[in-house]
């Protein structure tokens, strides 16, 4: 297995090197540094151990045949007869992360009667659509859509597979990687591709402290799920000129354990993701009751109130209005941020926004590191005031 190599005659202040590992995994014994079982591998002692610590590779470690596998894959999520919008937006950045390394980008699609949405995909950028259309996946049940996934990348061999972070995508990737022996990265913030065709996963970790850079380095595919609204949709061609392959799969791969008798529609409610105006509350926000009017900002804006993790822990917000990777991702096309700080779990969550206003009474806030107007001030001063004009501002009309 990897592990790191202490260098026991470059430790000169071997005491001060303990104190590098921030879970203690570094240890002085018998005069001797040594790693306990609590190293997580992060390589901070080896970026400020002068040259005491280093990282080495497993020699005898299994490595794939890179060139075997090319091609940026997305796998197309159909809702309710329809394409899930993520799709189209995984698309646009598989385009993108294709350019660098000149692969061609694969969509799939699995479902019943789908066949027609084919040219759809190819609309907006897709190179080739591999379909996979039974009745046995009229509903998404694990193991046929796992079986069509697995039969897809055994015969396309894809360098990447990108999913959607929903329900559906983070019930499917999993399993999938699972059956390669292959990593997978979930919820990322953002992608990036190298010369070798190594995908750099990109997420927050460690409660939003760090920004991780994971890599699967001697496996193939590389799995990645993504939340809805993080990237951008790319324009639709007027002349698309990719190719589309109509799929067949061994039925006796198809089986369930799982029956559906009787589907009953969910009435749908419009979720902080669909508005296109956010009022957001923050810890600025002194007591419960003052939530009342940012939700009056948000009414008179036609838009919706959300809030920050801590409002919702405290009981004060629903949980379906909180924004951030242990919430929702939205992109409205104005959120104003009303005594947030701006955590980076909470940035993660918004930071694609259109236009971000923030009002805070600290300067320093990060929130104004990704803010597009920084207003220093009270909201309990601002916002009221706010209101009074909007009100005016609909009474002269």
């Amino acid at each position: 297995m990897p592990h790191i190599e202490i260098h026991q005659e470059k430790a000169a202040d071997k005491q001060s090197l303990v104190s590098i590992c921030p879970f203690g995994a570094i240890e002085l014994a018998d005069g001797k540094l040594a790693i306990n079982a609590a190293c997580r591998m992060c390589r901070l002692c080896i970026k400020k151990g002068n040259g005491v610590f280093e990282f080495v590779e497993d020699e005898k470690a299994a490595t794939v045949d890179k060139s075997l596998w090319k091609g940026i894959a997305v796998v197309a999520e159909i809702e309710d007869g329809n394409i899930h919008p993520v799709t189209f937006e995984l698309i646009g950045k598989a385009k993108e992360l294709a350019a660098k390394v000149g692969y061609p980008v694969y969509c799939l699609m699995i479902g019943s009667d789908i066949s027609g949405k084919a040219e759809t995909i190819l609309s907006y950028g897709a190179d080739e659509v591999f379909v996979y259309d039974r009745k046995e996946f009229e509903h998404f049940r694990i193991e046929p859509y796992a079986a069509a996934l697995e039969d897809f990348i055994n015969k396309v061999k894809p360098s990447s597979v990108l999913v959607g972070g929903t329900p559906t995508g983070r019930s499917l990737a999993p399993r999938v990687a699972c059956r390669f022996r292959t990593g997978l990265t979930a919820d990322c913030t953002k992608l990036d591709i190298s010369e070798s065709t190594d995908l750099d996963q990109i997420r927050p970790a460690y409660g939003g402290n760090i920004m991780a850079h994971i890599n699967t380095l001697r496996h193939r595919p590389q799995f990645a799920t993504v939340r809805y609204k993080i990237f951008s949709i790319p324009e639709k061609l007027s002349n698309p000129a990719g190719k589309v392959h109509n799929c067949s799969i061994d039925a006796g791969k198809l089986a369930s354990g799982i029956s559906i008798l009787s589907t009953q529609a969910k009435s749908r409610e419009k979720g902080i993701e669909e508005s296109e105006v956010l009022v957001v509350a923050g810890r600025g926000v002194k007591k419960q009751e003052d939530i009342a009017m940012l939700q009056e900002l948000a009414e008179l804006l036609g838009g919706k109130l959300a809030s920050t993790r801590a409002l919702v822990e405290a009981g004060w917000v629903d949980a379906k209005c909180q924004i951030g990777l242990s919430g929702r991702t939205v992109k409205p096309k104005l959120l104003i941020a009303c005594g947030v700080s701006g955590a980076i779990q909470f940035v993660a969550g918004m930071n694609s926004s259109e236009k971000i206003i923030a009002i805070n009474t600290d300067a320093n806030a990060p929130i104004f590191n990704v803010a597009h107007i920084g207003i220093k001030g009270d909201i309990y001063k601002i916002i009221p005031e706010l209101i009074t004009r909007i009100k005016e501002s609909k009474e002269a009309k």
